[in-house]
């Protein structure tokens, strides 16, 4: 398992590695990386014929 030491080790390792003004503009490539990724996957689920995207109705 990770613990605490090792998460701030890796944090400066990227620190160092892109620079502080780099971290920004990288996290949001990576947000929307998982964003199209999430809209990809969410395309290819099967839509249910009757229109209703509810397995059970208990509400």
């Amino acid at each position: 398992m990770i613990g605490g030491p090792q998460i701030i080790l890796i944090v400066v390792a990227i620190l160092l590695l892109f620079g502080g003004r780099k971290i920004p503009e990288l996290m949001r490539g990576l947000g929307g990386g998982i964003k199209e990724f999430k809209d990809a996957v969410k395309e290819d689920e099967p839509k249910d014929p009757s229109g209703d995207d509810h397995k059970d109705n208990k509400s």
